[in-house]
């Protein structure tokens, strides 16, 4: 163990400073070389997916039975019966990948080792239960005689029957990579190898080939992974020339669909991929397709693939994008709806499907370098992604509504507050999996051009120019707009920082006119390098600082933090006559936790422009708890302002009356039960989510 322990620091220090390169025009800097601060806004979450997520994730793999899928394929029965879905084994695997992210952040070294052990003797069952020819699903090796009926009669029968093998090769290969950066343990990655080599023999074009396409997407991204993780790693050069073999499959993953016999919108094969210009279908299934074909535009320079993702890219962020970054209006086929169709309290809004999105808009910031990527990314993350988690990391949405009245039982299982678990676990599981990966997502490097994309308390050595450079930023953002940036180290000569100024401070709600600023107000930023201010127009969103850097340097941004007023497009019927209000990258929204006594679809903020107040509050968390352990508080900043509640006068007419309303942010809602909640509020009786009733109501008294 203390040999396997070697490894791992040796990795991590060798891959601290790399800069792999990545196939795209920039590159990404690894979760290995960033080490986020423990405390800050973004190391509290770590901690809580460390300490709850991540195990209870492991827990549930035992308890639920997923274990048990691949202890029993080591001894084929016909008498095994189905068990669960046919994506289970992804819970797995999923798990292992977050784990693996994880390991960066611990500091104990006993529970490091405990940890990497157990991976390990999990991966030991899951090696055995791998078919001879590499092939391994467990619906269908536990009992190929009388396999799981979403198996399928026979081998790939993937999108026919909506087989999931692709999807569970899709998140073992994910898994797999992340597994092998973090320990530099082969273990994993030859048993995704040896199940990838074995479907890049048998599915594709040949003769004797299965011709199939993923039931699920995913793995034309994670093949497309494996092949750059090859061509970055030298101590994987026994690979290399099975490398081109993967993202050839990728490829041929995403030029079948819409070829093949299945026409169907729900999986985003209705047509060729690269006759799609608008997002449809299963928002998860797309939002994996639209990632993984970035990343064939990128690696093998297909234009066209290029020209359809920035197309899909633009239909979604301009016309199927809801303020919180989510995607998904329909909880019909968990989809996309039309143009402009974005419903408050019905919205489905997967976790996972917020997850996709944040994949997505990585690989078109890495594709075109532009800031608006990572505001995109930055809105989803900070809204649609961690509201899926609780604060304490042990309960979760499936869904993420942007309105509740308390009875429609939109999350999964029919529940109006988060759960523990779900019968159909991808959400709880994936996000064990990504909160643990942030720290890949802060810094990218082109050249001289070191890129800082995100804002959150860390120290990371990345590689500039062939260069290493060290640097510690310290920020309590997102609750303020200071940052510092600390030079420890610099063996470049000169680069460029490019600092990313966000869209929420340069006056764009997101990229479009889907959602606009309401209140006239215009916020102001500052750079100051060592106390002296830096002026310099901005590069597709960032403020290039062009220096000779050295050790000591202190980089201090400051953007100005106020609460701002958003207006929809009128096209959004649901959202006309109302505005919803956020502060910095954080939405905002009212619950009744903290309005007793009010209908929060009465309210009014017409005149409420100009008298925000912020303020620390403490929330309570009383439906979070895990295990034994005591309610737990989190403290966020609230927003105070005056309102008006509408309601009948005694004469049959509409009046208003002052009311105090308490705002906190929307990933913090429903941690004290089933509530009331609402994003968007109305600034005119007719936006009143309640109006006709209201009407009714005024008629009704009229008459007697």
């Amino acid at each position: 163990m203390k040999k396997l322990f070697s490894i791992v620091f040796f990795l991590a220090a060798a891959f601290s400073t790399a800069t792999a390169q990545s196939g795209y025009p920039i590159n990404p800097v690894p979760f290995t070389a960033v080490k986020v601060t423990d405390g800050t806004f973004w190391g509290q979450r770590l901690r809580a997916a460390r300490e709850v997520t991540v195990p209870l994730s492991f827990s549930k793999c035992e308890s639920e039975g997923r274990y048990r899928n691949f202890v029993q394929c080591q001894n084929p029965s016909p008498d095994y019966p189905p068990s669960g879905f046919s994506f289970d084994d992804t819970d797995v695997y999923k798990t292992i990948e977050g784990a693996s992210y994880m390991l960066m952040t611990m500091q104990d070294k006993k529970e490091r080792q405990r940890l990497v052990e157990y991976m390990d003797s999990v991966l030991t069952f899951v090696g055995k239960a791998q078919e001879p020819d590499g092939y391994l699903y467990t619906p269908r090796t536990m009992n190929p005689w009388h396999p799981h009926s979403w198996a399928g009669d026979k081998r790939w029968m993937s999108e026919e029957v909506l087989s999931h093998e692709l999807y569970n090769l899709g998140h073992m290969v994910d898994a797999a990579c992340a597994h092998y950066q973090a320990t530099g343990s082969r273990k994993f990655l030859d048993i995704a190898v040896r199940y990838a080599d074995c479907v890049c023999r048998e599915v594709g074009r040949k003769e004797g080939q299965a011709c199939v396409v993923p039931g699920h997407q995913i793995a034309e991204m994670a093949l497309a992974r494996l092949y750059v993780l090859i061509h970055s790693m030298p101590a994987l050069k026994d690979l290399m020339p099975k490398a081109q073999q993967y993202l050839d499959e990728a490829k041929f993953f995403l030029d079948e669909r819409g070829k093949t016999t299945i026409k169907n919108v729900y999986s985003q094969s209705d047509k060729p991929v690269v006759e799609q210009k608008e997002a449809w279908g299963h928002a998860v299934r797309a939002g994996y397709m639209y990632a993984g074909m970035a990343d064939v535009a990128a690696l093998t320079g297909d234009s066209a693939y290029l020209r359809a993702i920035d197309a899909i890219w633009k239909n979604i962020v301009e016309r199927k994008y809801y303020l919180t970054g989510g995607v998904g209006a329909r909880h019909a086929g968990e989809a996309f709806g039309a143009d402009y169709e974005l419903p408050n309290l019905t919205a489905y809004n997967e976790t996972c499907a917020a997850i996709a999105q944040v994949y997505l808009n990585y690989r078109m910031f890495l594709l075109h370098g532009d800031a608006k990527y990572f505001d995109c990314l930055e809105r989803t993350l900070y809204n649609g992604v961690i509201s899926g988690m609780s604060m304490d990391g042990g309960r979760f949405f499936y869904p993420n509504p942007l309105e509740s009245d308390g009875h429609y039982a939109f999350n999964a299982d029919g529940n109006t507050t988060r759960q523990p678990w779900f019968g159909c676990a991808c959400c709880p599981s994936n996000i064990c999996r990504f909160i643990p990966s942030v720290p890949g997502y802060v810094y990218a490097v082109k050249d001289d051009r070191l890129y800082v994309n995100l804002y959150l308390g860390n120290t990371a050595t990345i590689e500039v120019n062939g260069n290493p450079v060290t640097l510690e930023e310290t920020t309590r953002y997102p609750w303020d707009g200071d940052i510092q940036m600390k030079v420890l180290k610099s063996k470049a000569s000169s680069f460029k920082l490019m600092l990313r100024i966000p869209g929420w401070v340069r006056g764009e709600v997101a990229p479009g006119n889907l959602y606009q600023y309401a209140d006239g107000r215009h916020l102001g930023y500052t750079v100051e390098v060592n106390g002296k201010p830096v002026t310099a127009n901005l590069q597709n969103g960032y403020l290039v600082v062009d220096r000779k850097w050295k050790k000591g340097d202190v980089v201090r941004l400051h953007f100005d933090m106020e609460p701002r007023l958003v207006k929809a497009s009128q096209r959004v019927a649901d959202d006309r006559g109302m505005l919803a209000i956020e502060r910095g990258p954080l939405v905002y929204c009212a619950e009744d936790k903290d309005n007793p006594g009010h209908n929060l679809r009465h309210l009014l903020i017409r005149n409420s422009w100009t008298d925000f107040q912020v303020s620390d509050f403490t929330i309570q968390n009383t439906e979070c708890q895990v295990k034994d352990s005591p309610a737990r508080q989190f403290e966020v900043k609230a927003l105070s302002l005056q309102a008006q509640e509408a309601f009948i006068q005694n004469d049959g007419t509409v009046g208003s009356k002052p009311v105090g309303l308490r705002l906190i942010p929307y990933y913090a809602w429903n941690h004290r039960g089933t509530s009331r909640m609402a994003v968007w509020m109305a600034y005119e009786l007719g936006g009143l989510s309640d109006y006709q009733n209201i009407e009714n109501k005024k008629q009704s008294h009229g008459e007697q």
